[in-house]
């Protein structure tokens, strides 16, 4: 199983941004520190501000932060909010079933409730929970910022 890239970027985006509290992020700065695409991120962050996780001002001095505590943003939530579904088999979306044994089939039930067990797992942890080594976290991001030559951005705060 593989979550999509938007879901894998919108998980960083949140936790640069809990990384960074008190503070508005901009998108670039992000996707410079991941080394990403920034459109993508411009996407993820549209996406991430509908759904009410992050809080977005426009112009000169504007940026993003976390419109939740760390503690209220459930990752469990955050991946089934960003990925466009969660089908691992044809069979699971019946729009769009076409698997002739699918009435008979006990494989989909085991997919099914490892699905399940996945989203439980996630489902258990909060943005604060992976929150717990912010310094070698932002150690690590300025480093790849550093390697990419994208560590004079203004506003960044050092480890």
């Amino acid at each position: 199983m593989q979550l999509t890239q938007h879901a894998d970027y919108s998980l960083r985006v949140l936790l640069y941004l809990g990384l960074h509290p008190g503070r508005r992020c901009t998108i670039t700065e992000i996707a410079e520190a991941y080394g990403v695409n920034r459109n993508h991120m411009v996407k993820v962050v549209h996406k991430l501000s509908q759904a009410g996780w992050i809080k977005t001002v426009r112009g000169r001095s504007g940026g993003m932060s976390l419109a939740l505590k760390p503690e209220q943003i459930n990752i469990g939530a955050v991946t089934i909010g960003t990925e466009p579904h969660m089908n691992l088999l044809e069979c699971f979306d019946p729009e769009t079933n076409t698997c002739p044994i699918s009435p008979v089939c006990v494989l989909k039930h085991g997919i099914f409730q490892a699905r399940k067990a996945f989203l439980d797992t996630l489902n258990r942890y909060s943005l604060a929970d992976v929150l717990i080594q912010p310094e070698a976290t932002l150690a690590l991001l300025h480093q790849a910022e550093s390697v990419g030559d994208c560590s004079s951005h203004r506003g960044h705060v050092k480890p």
